[in-house]
């Protein structure tokens, strides 16, 4: 052997590791990368690596250089959020943000606050942490927004968006994911002119604001390049608005306004057409102009009950694919649906719940399941806790293996559910609920 065999053969593991730093993973479009990972389960399932214990929350984790990062709630001993998740109880608690090593699950470090919960849906935050150059961003639910850095938790700098913004907390809490953007993160803020904001990601001073609304809503932002430039595309409960990511400056709206201001989805991006849906059945594709930063419109859902056409997702942001978009509706089935038409191709709830139902079933309501690709395969974390690996085309949805490896903890509509969204690097899948954090093998032997 040479020795320049022996060196790459050394740091071939560092070579094929991949990170997933942000919501939605490292390229933010539900693609994970690395090879060398199962295509089916083994008999009995994946092998579970360690589990570590976590406090409340909806927030998924973050891996990057080799440590999860998770941002959590924990509460006064004997003290508990009401079982009705709508009644809104203010609660003196804590948030956290912990940092495990990603081979052994032991913590690192951990930075916390104190803060007082008025939401619904209290169980803690719900933004996955972003890590870019050696800092980590974590938004927690009632505004308060950290820059730590990764390797000691040391806090950097804060931003506290309703003192800072005059921002209102949302109802369901705040929940649009920072996003980096070169040397920008960009946050869904609240408040006059300051709908969005992006700081400085070294030194938190803000660089730009745009739009108002009387709500921000819960969204996340999207980077799409089309008419020869980048944009930031943003979903408010009012409208979809198209941004210069570098100024703030509007280059264009679009009207779509879900019920309860639910703008949730992040929107997706296939070639030339943008998608973006949500509750009350409200959806709509665009074109992005070849020429210039600015869309045209080619399909709207048409709104109303029993719609028969569509994806209008609640919790869950869709993945996009060859002109077709994958995802939970609103009643939980899941769907691929045409984007230039609205045509639903099929319909099955098996990667929400586990198994098929007739279409009125009416137990999965918001029914939500992450779907991530990997090669020729899809990996599918559900609300149920399992993870599930599949084929899903055009033609249809065929799955290949299903294992529990995480029990649903939070309430919703009378069942238990685990609604964060998951993340895959190191060969791995991370999963949490509102009591550990799993680190789940999907190596291939």
């Amino acid at each position: 052997m040479t020795r320049r065999a022996a060196i790459l053969l050394l740091l071939l593991p560092a070579l094929l590791a991949a990170d997933w730093p942000q919501y939605l993973g490292p390229t933010h479009n539900s693609v994970w990368a690395e090879p060398g990972v199962l295509k089916e389960f083994p008999k009995g399932g994946p092998k579970v690596l360690w589990r570590a214990s976590v406090g409340g929350g909806y927030a998924g984790p973050a891996v990057a250089g080799g440590k999860v990062y998770v941002a959590d709630k924990v509460m006064k001993e004997g003290a508990k959020d009401p079982s009705d998740p709508f009644e809104i109880v203010k609660t003196a608690t804590t948030e956290r943000v912990l940092c495990l090593d990603a081979k052994t699950g032991q913590e690192v470090w951990k930075h916390e606050w104190p803060v007082t919960y008025a939401i619904q849906y209290p169980a803690g935050p719900r933004c996955v942490p972003t890590v870019s150059g050696g800092k980590v961003y974590v938004l927690g639910a009632m505004g308060d927004f950290l820059c730590l850095d990764a390797a000691s938790g040391k806090k950097l700098w804060a931003k506290n968006f309703p003192k800072d913004y005059g921002a209102k907390v949302p109802v369901w809490g705040f929940a649009g994911h920072p996003l980096v953007y070169q040397n920008l993160v960009v946050c869904l803020v609240g408040g006059e002119g300051s709908t969005v904001v992006a700081f400085d990601k070294d030194s938190g001073v803000e660089v730009w604001k745009a739009l108002s609304a009387t709500d921000q809503g819960y969204n996340t932002p999207a980077v799409m390049k089309g008419g020869g430039t980048d944009q930031l595309v943003v979903w408010t409960p009012k409208a979809l608005h198209g941004l210069n990511p570098t100024t703030g400056s509007k280059y264009w709206d679009v009207p779509l306004q879900p019920e309860y201001g639910m703008s949730i989805m992040s929107p997706r991006q296939d070639g030339d057409l943008v998608y973006v849906g949500g509750i009350g059945n409200v959806a709509v594709t665009l074109r992005l102009d070849a020429t210039k930063p600015a869309v045209k419109e080619v399909w709207r859902g048409k709104g109303g009950p029993r719609v028969k056409e569509g994806l209008y997702p609640v919790n869950m942001t869709p993945f996009a694919e060859n002109g077709v978009i994958y995802g939970a509706d609103q009643p939980g089935q899941f769907r691929a649906v045409e984007m230039a038409t609205g045509k639903r191709l099929w319909s099955t709830f098996k990667p929400v719940i586990g198994e098929d139902k007739e279409e009125d079933y009416g137990k999965a309501t918001s029914g939500t399941v992450y779907v991530v690709k990997n090669g020729d395969r899809f990996y599918l974390f559900s609300e149920t806790g399992e993870l599930a690996v599949a084929k899903m085309s055009p033609a249809g949805y065929e799955e290949v293996s299903r294992a529990k490896v995480l029990a649903p903890t939070g309430p919703s509509f009378g069942r238990r559910v685990a609604w964060a969204p998951p993340a895959f690097a190191e060969r791995c899948a991370f999963v949490r609920n509102d009591k550990e954090v799993v680190c789940v093998s999907l190596a291939a032997e």
